[in-house]
């Protein structure tokens, strides 16, 4: 069960330093470059941890899925970034894909 605590924090970690990544301006501002420097080491020491149990494929899966869908909806609620139709498809998608992987796979660790 820890790993997959390591890979939800891992992947809230890195949405989170995806989303300051904008506001680094090119890394030129000090607080949002260390937020985002700090963000992807803690989400890459965590997700190396994963590895020890979840195959990568399946962890990277999850990682990039939820990520991915996090990442939108954070541009969506904090930048005021819009979402259209066939975008929130697709998302659904990857979601729908990512319950596949961790209810029918046999791969995944449970």
């Amino acid at each position: 069960m820890q790993h997959w605590i390591f890979l939800a924090i891992a992947i809230v970690s890195e949405v989170i330093a995806t989303s300051c990544l904008k506001a680094t301006e090119g890394f030129t501002r000090f607080w949002p470059s260390l937020v985002v420097v700090a963000g992807y080491l803690l989400a890459f020491y965590l997700l190396s941890l994963t590895l020890k149990t979840i195959p990568v494929g399946v962890a990277y899966a999850i990682w990039s899925g939820v990520g991915i869908v996090l990442i939108a909806l954070s541009g969506w609620f904090f930048l005021e970034q819009s979402l259209d139709t066939p975008a929130i498809i697709g998302l659904s998608l990857i979601v729908s894909g990512v319950v596949v992987i961790n209810v029918f796979s046999r791969i995944v660790a449970h």
